[in-house]
């Protein structure tokens, strides 16, 4: 018997379940790891210019403790996935939570440069962590019925987190009279921002005790009962439970395990599906899109903006990558990928090339002209919100959607170790690029972004509304 036709057997694909606010519950704990995901990666947006002051560093120098985090995060999710599979997918949260607890901690009370750096490491690999196990343990956990929905509270909760970290970092600016190095609470504000994350970091830690490990991994290792009385509370008492256990089992047996000798083959080392993949993970950094999420602050001072209107445009950016965000959430299954992500492009060029534009102006007594100024702030949210609605939402689905079952798994794995790469290099050259010239790197991101349209026309391949064995 196929998979499916034991999915229509135990009614997987119809189960209900009797609480679903219970079950909404657990997927929203689960997700407060991308909650986490989203604030520590953002939340570095608020100290940038105060630890380039405090401790006398060059934009080089700047850029590589900033992006560093990035180091720990291509570590963590290479490694999430074994950990998960060996101690299980609520120890793993629970690994996460300590280590971003530590990270806050050591971030806020840090003794030189050099040990800010460690702890940005150790929070780039509770960010890996996080980006790996939440939506797997949703995925494993929700009732087919219910699964797409549950499954986009992970994206969902990274654009509140980053949202909610400008909003900390704008708040405690304020509080601090507009100073980053201002004294709150006997610190710094810059480092009282950096720790504020403790809070959720906790939180996360004992949401994690209050929600049941996943039927997958205790069926894994022989805890049918236990997995058992998990699916009876996740997908209700009338379900065939029996027939779910077996459903799993037969699932696992059927899995090959994919590794990275698989992906080899063509004329350019990798398979040219490997490369698409790679692609799509490229092109979605190199427009420069965490320049908005790490730099914000920066570029707006830099142009001659107040440090609190600057705080307070970086938080307005992320309630347009909310607002994004949800489009795609609406839009993906119905207009398709493939178009999702050209309208994005295309709004991106146009965002893009207008800062540009913006930024080649000198500057009058520190500041852009007004015009130039007016035109510059509202093309950064226009770039932010199609980058959103389309590159950010419609990439990692196409990911998860693109290669063959043999190779998924392991292909999936490079495309995003690509990923990070690409955001780890945008990341660490902003400020160099930007002290050499402004206007001049974001042509270079417009230019990627023009790029990214013919690379999708001609070699990414819609997969809406076909079954997963059908592709590659």
């Amino acid at each position: 018997m196929t998979s499916t036709a034991q999915a229509h057997k135990s009614g997987a694909g119809t189960a209900h379940p009797d609480h679903l606010g219970h079950v909404i519950f657990i997927a929203a704990a689960a997700a407060m790891g991308g909650f986490l995901f989203g604030y520590d990666s953002s939340v570095i947006n608020g100290a940038v210019e105060a630890i380039r002051d405090r401790y006398h560093v060059g934009s080089a120098a700047l850029a590589q403790v900033i992006a560093i985090a990035l180091i720990g995060c291509a570590v963590g999710a290479a490694t999430a996935g074994r950990i998960a599979d060996r101690i299980g997918r609520i120890r793993c949260m629970q690994i996460a939570a300590v280590l971003f607890t530590v990270s806050a901690v050591g971030s806020a009370l840090p003794f030189a440069l050099w040990d800010l750096a460690l702890w940005r490491i150790v929070g780039g690999f509770a960010i890996g962590m996080a980006s790996v196990i939440g939506p797997a343990y949703i995925a494993e956990v929700a009732p087919p019925a219910y699964r797409g929905r549950l499954g986009s509270f992970q994206q969902a909760a990274i654009v509140v987190g980053i949202a909610i970290s400008q909003l900390v970092n704008w708040g405690l600016l304020n509080a601090a009279g507009g100073d980053q190095r201002g004294t709150l609470m006997g610190l710094e504000a810059w480092q009282v921002m950096l720790g504020v994350m403790v809070i959720p970091a906790v939180l996360y830690g004992l949401l994690s005790f209050a929600i049941p490990e996943s039927p997958r991994f205790l069926i894994s290792v022989g805890r049918h009962d236990r997995a058992r009385e998990i699916l009876a509370e996740v997908e209700g008492e009338e379900a065939d439970l029996n027939g779910r256990i077996a459903e799993i089992e037969h699932a696992m047996r059927r899995e090959e395990k994919s590794s990275f000798r698989d992906l080899l083959g063509g004329s350019f080392f990798f398979r040219p599906i490997v490369w698409v993949g790679i692609g799509l993970s490229v092109f979605q950094q190199f427009v420069g899109i965490n320049v908005a999420f790490y730099y914000s602050s920066t570029l707006w001072q830099s142009v001659g903006v107040d440090p609190t209107d600057s705080f307070f445009y970086s938080f307005t950016t992320s309630i347009i990558n909310i607002v994004g965000t949800v489009i795609a959430m609406i839009f993906v299954d119905r207009i398709g990928r493939k178009p999702l992500a050209i309208i994005g492009s295309v709004g991106m060029v146009v965002g893009l090339a207008l800062e540009a534009w913006a930024f080649s102006y000198h500057l009058v007594d520190g500041k852009l002209p007004s015009t130039q100024g007016w035109v510059a702030l509202i093309a950064a949210h226009v770039f932010v919100l199609f980058f959103a609605l389309s590159w950010g939402v419609v990439v990692w689905v196409f990911l998860g959607e693109m290669f063959p079952n043999r190779i998924r798994a392991a292909a999936l794995g490079v495309a995003a170790s690509a990923q990070w790469i690409a955001n780890w290099a945008i990341t660490a050259s902003f400020p160099s690029l930007s002290d050499w010239n402004l206007s001049a790197t974001y042509v270079i991101y417009t230019a990627f972004a023009a790029l990214s349209i013919p690379f999708v026309l001609k070699y990414v391949k819609e997969t809406k509304g076909k079954a997963l064995e059908e592709m590659g």
